[in-house]
């Protein structure tokens, strides 16, 4: 070796050292931080739809995301915090109403399978199971109204908007409680844009203007 930690070639030679591999780019927090709210809501959703509200412990939901209980409060503060959030629809309304009327039908059918198979977490399912929860089941029967049926009628022309959201919207929970809880095994086989294709005319049926 050189005074400087270079190489000495076979004919006395100084060949420079090569430098250290560059430490690879940390993964930034922000990132870590929304993956484990994620995970957090998806597991507090989970137990929401299996549990009565009161039932439900933080260190359930802890142990079902993979975090510790004071992670949770960190996050969400308490909670009643994190169950707010878990009762609204206001996120998943977004993605779910994010296309034309005429094309609205087949877009939520295909939303629906999409958000069970791809993130486990179906956007209205949680619906269902509000008689499980007391007080906190009429929070949840309210959230939908206002965020999901409501506002989807808000969007349609013609007569009896407010039946037809409600007509399309029930069929789209008809949906997602045939895969993600009876786990129909022809529906779960068949390719999603499939039964988008098939299932999406009886959605926009409700949509379009009737005459």
């Amino acid at each position: 070796m050189g005074a400087r930690g270079d190489r000495v070639g076979p004919r006395g030679r100084r060949t420079p050292t090569p430098p250290p591999p560059a430490p690879e780019p940390p993964v930034p927090a922000r990132r870590d931080a929304e993956a484990t709210r994620a995970a957090i809501l998806k597991a507090a959703r989970h137990l929401l739809a299996r549990h009565a509200h009161a039932d439900i412990t933080l260190k359930a939901v802890a142990e079902r995301a993979g975090v510790s209980p004071p992670l949770i409060l960190k996050y969400f503060g308490n909670k009643d915090t994190l169950f707010a959030r878990v009762m609204s629809f206001e996120t998943d309304a977004d993605a779910l109403l994010a296309a034309p009327v005429p094309g609205l039908g087949r877009h939520m059918a295909r939303h629906v399978l999409a958000s069970q198979r791809d993130r486990g977490a179906d956007p209205l399912v949680r619906i269902a199971f509000a008689p499980l929860h007391g007080d906190h089941g009429d929070i949840l029967r309210a959230n939908f109204r206002a965020q999901v049926t409501e506002r989807l009628a808000a969007r349609l022309s013609g007569p009896d908007a407010g039946l037809r959201a409600e007509l399309a919207v029930a069929a789209l929970v008809g949906l997602g409680v045939m895969y993600g809880v009876a786990r129909g095994p022809h529906l779960r086989e068949s390719d999603i844009d499939t039964i988008a294709d098939r299932y999406g005319p009886l959605v926009q049926a409700q949509l379009t203007p009737p005459g």
